[in-house]
């Protein structure tokens, strides 16, 4: 999952990138509102994490723009402001969650955990393909009993393709996942490909029943049925 982080005190920054990039979210960042809009405006994120007190544009403009531009990423915005006047104004512009200051870290993930099952409509942190599971909070996989290592890359991957389950993605969605929307797809191939190849034989070597499938030879899905 990738998430941009639109806040322009360097601190909080950087600790927000620190603790999520733990859990094996990958983090992009911008300091100011006209830096985070252009980037949101990619559609390439998972989810915004979004200040509203911003230079050169405020987090409430920053959002009214995006849900203008059909721009539908969750957005959980952090802010100092308590009264439920403020709130009911940010919900009413289209934030999906809504963050006081100070807040603890444990909480910020478990309200990032949250949006992300909800934007996926997925009510358990474990997702499970046939004898597959992956558990999003442990940041573990197992399958048929065996735990399976993966790098974070890889773990990255399978995630996404999980809570995609039984739907085609292209190369270019998992690349523009992994490095950005104008990544050079060519650039990155060989990349790619070493990462898909590993994680393949890690999840299905050894299986009759093979869950991570190529489709339309630049197309890949997990899944346990016929597609």
């Amino acid at each position: 999952m990738k998430i941009l982080i639109i806040e322009d005190n360097i601190l909080l920054r950087d600790n927000l990138k620190f603790n999520l990039q733990k859990e094996n979210y990958v983090i992009d960042c911008a300091s100011d509102g006209e830096e985070g809009y252009k980037k949101a405006l990619t559609g390439i994120y998972d989810l915004i994490i979004l200040d509203l007190m911003l230079p050169k544009m405020d987090g409430a403009t920053l959002l009214q723009y995006l849900r203008t531009n059909n721009i539908n990423t969750p957005v959980l915005v952090l802010s100092a402001k308590n009264q439920i006047d403020d709130k009911v104004t940010l919900f009413n512009l289209g934030c999906d969650d809504y963050l006081t200051k100070p807040f603890e870290n444990k909480e910020l993930i478990v309200r990032v955990k949250s949006i992300l099952r909800r934007m996926h409509n997925v009510s358990s942190s474990i997702l499970t393909v046939a004898d597959l599971e992956i558990n999003t909070t442990l940041k573990t996989v197992i399958r048929a009993g065996k735990k399976i290592q993966l790098t974070s890359k890889e773990y990255f991957i399978l995630e996404f393709l999980a809570y995609n389950k039984d739907r085609i993605v292209s190369r270019q969605e998992i690349s523009s996942k992994l490095w950005g929307k104008e990544s050079d797809l060519l650039t990155m191939s060989n990349s790619l490909d070493v990462h898909l190849n590993s994680l393949r034989k890690k999840i299905d070597d050894g299986f009759d029943k093979k869950l991570i499938l190529t489709k339309r030879s630049f197309s890949f899905v997990l899944t346990d049925k016929e597609i």
